[in-house]
């Protein structure tokens, strides 16, 4: 790089570092809060709970509790929360650590692809970035970050020695138990797979079939200890629609679209470059991939994690591999990331940054709010329906309804509502919290029963609380 070209790097990495140390310190000061950051918090608990107290991991078929996801990461939060005694504050242990570990590894990554320690950098800081300010999965109970850790872990395996029989079969193992934490992470291996087979078919088949037979091992030994296929838990029920695929595709674009074309760019100019190669494969697999996910319903923009990560690889890459084109190239590739972020930083802008309680006393009201409900739905003696289980899990409750997935089999004609309404219409629930009533999670006779079964209580910005009449 010349002169001004080696000065504008470091000045993006410390915009950067100084941007995603604020957003860090926030989710460190909010981590022990008993406030959900998302629905799927409490169900994670709840299953996790499970799974370390030797229960049903997966509820049988008349329950409304249901599990659609591979067993891993629930035992691993389970034993975490030995020290937390809080499942949803150790999977948000978890998640934090396991974000920071896929930041490190995109940075050990660049190093191993001979970028500059300031190239990794900015590389690794662009994956933080973007999902510090277009989502808010780091620092939640959720395993998707655990699963792309430990895929991360395959990957530089793959890099350090692509051509050693050991380290192949451990990547597939990684790759494989990723699997097991989270199902949507088959783009990274697979990517891998199809680069290998251009440039070491040998490497590519050991991989291959080393994945293949973990996968199989892992299947029968899920069907010895369940009783049951795992494929078959995974074909949750799930609506589909071709407008919810163009809202969610339309809003990761304002975030991806300049770095997708920067890797179409780089892979143009240094397409005989193995790591250029490996970067744009896994960025276009990937993009396609997470973006046939994104028509079903309640999927989140974790879908393109694999995306997002590909294109810090190539923030990284690009700045390496196009840096003698000059301050213009270089300018263009730092913009074209760093621009989408500022755009997400804006749309996100809220006033209360400018309140110092938004920093040191982090969401006070909302967890008081959430206090009160907690003890709202604990004082109401007997079983309890909430839509954000979370409340659920904090009061005490046991599970009782997974009102998304079940929403979702009474949309797509999967499952019959009768069993739930006969339940409601004796006032079997002692509380419920919905989210909303418009829209209404479940079907129209659910929300008839509730009309006859139950009334509103009170309702504020934690949903809306009914009681029995």
């Amino acid at each position: 790089m010349n002169g001004r070209s080696a000065a504008m790097l470091p000045a993006a990495v410390l915009v950067l570092a100084a941007g995603c140390a604020v957003g860090l310190l926030r989710i460190l000061s909010t981590i022990g809060l008993m406030v959900p950051f998302d629905p799927n918090e409490g169900w994670n608990a709840y299953h996790a709970a499970a799974a370390i107290a030797g229960g049903p991991l997966y509820p049988p078929p008349p329950s409304f509790m249901t599990n659609n996801y591979p067993p891993l990461s629930f035992y691993i939060v389970g034993i975490l929360s030995r020290t937390t005694a809080d499942m949803v504050i150790a999977g948000r242990v978890v998640s934090l650590a396991s974000f920071l570990a896929v930041v490190g590894a995109i940075a050990v990554s660049l190093r191993m692809t001979a970028c500059s320690a300031t190239e990794a950098a900015f590389g690794a800081l662009v994956f933080a970035g973007c999902l510090l300010v277009n989502s808010d999965y780091v620092g939640m109970d959720d395993p998707q970050l655990l699963g792309h850790a430990v895929a991360m872990a395959g990957f530089l395996l793959v890099l350090r020695r692509r051509d050693d029989l050991l380290t192949l079969a451990s990547a597939a193992l990684l790759f494989t138990l990723a699997f097991f934490i989270k199902h949507n992470l088959i783009v990274m291996p697979l990517a891998v797979t199809v680069w290998l087979a251009f440039f070491d078919r040998k490497s590519a088949l050991r991989l291959a079939i080393a994945g293949t037979m973990y996968l199989i091992i892992g299947l029968i030994a899920f069907r010895l200890v369940y009783g049951f296929d795992l494929i078959g838990v995974l074909r949750s029920a799930r609506v589909f629609a071709f407008h919810d695929l163009a809202v969610n595709l339309s809003s990761w674009l304002v975030w991806g679209l300049l770095p997708l074309i920067v890797a179409g760019f780089l892979f143009l100019v240094r397409r005989d470059d193995p790591c250029v190669a490996l970067c744009a494969l896994y960025a276009v697999m990937s993009f396609l991939v997470g973006a046939s996910y994104f028509g079903g319903s309640g999927v989140d923009v974790n879908a393109m994690f694999d995306a997002d990560i590909a294109l810090a690889l190539v923030a990284g890459i690009a700045l390496n591999r196009l840096s003698g084109r000059g301050i213009a190239c270089t300018s263009a590739i730092i913009t074209s990331f760093m621009l989408p972020l500022a755009v997400g930083v804006w749309a996100n802008f809220n006033a209360d940054w400018f309140d110092g309680n938004y920093w040191f006393h982090p969401m006070r009201d909302e967890a008081t709010l959430a206090k009160q409900d907690i003890a709202f739905l604990r004082a109401h003696n007997g079983p309890a329906l909430c839509e954000t289980l979370a409340y659920c899990y904090w009061a005490g409750k046991a599970a009782e309804v997974d009102v998304f997935n079940t929403g979702q089999q009474f949309a797509t004609h999967s499952r019959s509502d009768d069993a739930l309404v006969r339940v409601i219409d004796t006032g079997h629930f002692a509380a419920i919290q919905l989210d909303t009533l418009s829209p209404f999670a479940l079907d129209a006779r659910v929300r008839q029963a509730m009309n006859r079964a139950y009334r509103v209580d009170h309702a504020n910005d934690d949903g809306v609380f009914l009681v029995p009449r």
